[in-house]
């Protein structure tokens, strides 16, 4: 700031130097949108690596085209992705299940999973009241469980500790439970009070009276079921008859440990409650495999264990089947629902409620767009989506890789049959489009690694990424260094003759060669067939472009406001400039001089009085691109014989 002198001596002021970095913005983010069994539906989530995909959104799947897109995005040099699930409308349910505070009481808590599908089905809910206060708090085990060689095993556990109904409480469980889980969000059914809790997990007992343990036999007998399987045991209570409740339940802890080994961890314990008669609890180690226990026999019928319905369940199941503690929720579907694969109008979305590729407007940049799940669609809807896709991603600034439909009956894997397609659908040209053929084939482990012809979209960009990180985003992503990671084979090998006739329509060829195996073999845009003779004709001119508009536009943002006068006009010079000499350095531009590789002109003659006048400065910025040597060509004589001299 200004110094303003007050006694003899020297003073220091800082002066402004006008300079005012731009930094270039990233250039391979890439949009998918597509069909997914888990994951939040129409929102974008950010996804930088396969684990993250696998936690976020299930990993591959084999009725989702967009899972195996992802995976070959991130083997093929991809880092960065924005990930949406699509269903189609109202299709897509989340599994729930209501918790009762007793046996055959009232719903106290809804538990719902986090996002729709059928995974929700295999959560389990563990209450127990082993608290600082346990006849006021609980705390609630969520696990996710998965079927591994026929057994149910947890793969994530999310446990919280000392949860209460108390709304003004801090340890408020809607409030802790659904901040905290990836799993399920918790809220309040009905009006329950704020001492009110959801029963104790277990698969409890009738109140056990002395009326009732008199009644128990040596001879009575129990036989349990684990998780649905074939009864084991029986077992006899033997000798003595126990005379208190506590000598019964380590009698039938030994008992059904003693059926099988797979129950060695079940234990048995003897509850108290304030209204009633004590009764038992049978309960699995949190760590262990046993998910849900029936009991049936004689001695059962007596405990009330095998009462229909069951006095209370091993665990709260979401999507299962309504026990004593626990109930449907009133008028919805309980159990979770994958929903069915997006149709045109899912994956195009809805700018107001922000579905499908509209998710993306709270996205602050992305570069490419991928829409797999285009394949699946018919052929007017597939041209509904990709026009879509092309207008939205001219207003983003970004580029699109096209899929093509696929008939499930005849896919179009043949020259012929391709460019049959795009003739007839001319007008979905654009310059912020490529379109790639024939289909990559991967070995797919969702079936036994036969091979399965994949969208090519994920897979270029995914190249792009790699391309633009060891080259420059005005590199072609083709060429012999343009590999495809985990392709086996092509879903049809072209020829010389037929990439030919392919290229000048601007379909860009995959190729299998010797020695190179399956590479990129063409860069140009949809805009870039010969008759069209665009200035978009070429892939890396128009990325670059595109990538120079954006960074652009996010470096010149401190320019609004500022006086419109020759100072300003000089900044914007110098910054522009430099930014750009900093590219012509990197080899972006062609010309041996930055005066032959770009220019900056913001002055006078581009900015008017009346220009100023409407508060408008023009920056006009040239460039001159470097195009990709698509044909080489070697010329050979033959030498004459020469006469010597």
């Amino acid at each position: 700031m200004p110094v303003t002198p007050t006694f003899p001596g020297v003073y220091i002021e800082e002066v402004p130097s006008g300079v005012r970095t731009i930094v270039g913005v990233a250039t391979s983010v890439t949009a998918f949108v597509g069909y997914f069994r888990r994951g939040l539906l129409d929102t974008a989530v950010p996804v930088l690596s396969p684990a993250e995909f696998q936690r976020q959104f299930g990993g591959l799947d084999a009725q989702s085209a967009t899972s195996y897109a992802v995976q070959s995005f991130f083997l093929n040099g991809g880092s960065q992705a924005w990930v949406v699930r699509c269903a189609a409308a109202g299709t897509a349910v989340s599994a729930a299940i209501q918790l009762r505070n007793a046996p055959g009481g009232t719903a106290v808590l809804l538990a719902t999973a986090a996002n729709p599908g059928a995974w929700g089905d295999n959560i389990r809910i563990d209450v127990d009241y082993d608290t600082a206060t346990p006849t006021a708090t609980f705390n609630i085990t969520v696990t996710e469980l998965a079927v591994s060689e026929g057994r149910l095993l947890p793969v994530r556990v999310e446990v919280f500790r000392n949860l209460s109904l108390d709304s003004a409480a801090s340890n408020y469980a809607p409030a802790v439970v659904t901040g905290g889980s990836k799993l399920v969000t918790l809220a309040i059914s009905g009006s329950p009070a704020a001492t009110a809790r959801p029963a104790h997990t277990g698969t409890a007992s009738a109140a056990v009276t002395p009326a009732v343990l008199a009644g128990l036999l040596a001879a009575d007998a129990i036989s349990v079921s684990l998780n649905g399987a074939a009864a084991v045991g029986p077992a006899t209570l033997g000798a003595p008859v126990p005379a208190t409740l506590g000598a019964l339940a380590t009698i039938l802890a030994a008992k059904v440990q003693a059926l099988d080994a797979t129950l060695a961890r079940v234990t048995v314990t003897p509850m108290a409650t304030a209204s009633a008669a004590p009764y038992l609890v049978f309960k699995a180690g949190t760590d262990s495999a046993p998910d849900d226990l029936a009991f049936t026999g004689t001695l059962a019928t007596k405990l009330g264990l095998d009462a229909a319905p069951a006095a209370n369940v091993q665990r709260y199941a979401l999507g299962g089947a309504a026990k004593r503690a626990q109930a449907l929720p009133g008028g919805g579907q309980q159990r979770g629902a994958d929903g069915n694969p997006p149709a045109a109008s899912d994956l195009l979305g809805d700018p107001v409620a922000r579905t499908g590729i509209q998710a993306f407007e709270p996205v602050d940049l992305f570069n490419i767009l991928a829409i797999p799940d285009t394949m699946n669609l018919s052929d007017s809807q597939a041209a509904l989506v990709i026009a879509g896709a092309e207008a939205y991603c001219e207003a983003r600034r970004a580029f699109y890789v096209v899929d093509v439909p696929q008939p499930a009956t005849n896919p179009r894997e043949e020259v012929g049959e391709i460019r049959a397609w795009l003739d007839g659908n001319a007008t979905l040209r654009h310059k912020n489009a490529a379109l790639y053929h024939p289909r990559p084939q991967i070995a797919d482990p969702q079936n036994d690694y036969r091979l399965r012809a994949i969208a090519s979209s994920g897979l270029m960009a995914g190249l792009f990424a790699r391309t633009d990180t060891e080259r420059g985003v005005w590199k072609a992503p083709a060429g012999t260094d343009a590999a495809l990671r985990g392709v086996q084979q092509l879903e049809y090998t072209l020829t010389d003759a037929e990439n030919g006739a392919l290229n000048p329509l601007a379909i860009n060829c995959l190729r299998a060669f010797p020695v190179y195996g399956q590479i990129a073999w063409g860069a140009r845009t949809l805009a870039g067939a010969d008759q069209l003779a665009s200035e978009w004709k070429y892939i890396p001119v128009r990325r670059l472009a595109l990538y120079l508009e954006e960074s652009l536009y996010r470096g010149l943002k401190w320019v609004v406001f500022e006086p419109n006068d020759e100072p300003l006009w000089s900044q914007i010079r110098l910054n522009v400039g430099s930014f750009l000499h900093g590219l012509f350095r990197q080899g972006a531009f062609q010309g041996t001089t930055p005066r032959e590789a770009y220019f900056v002109k913001c002055d006078k003659e581009t900015t008017t009085d009346d220009d100023r006048n409407r508060g408008i400065v023009n920056i006009l910025v040239g460039f001159a691109p470097l195009k990709p040597a698509e044909f080489v060509i070697i010329q050979i004589q033959q030498m004459a014989g020469q006469l010597q001299v």
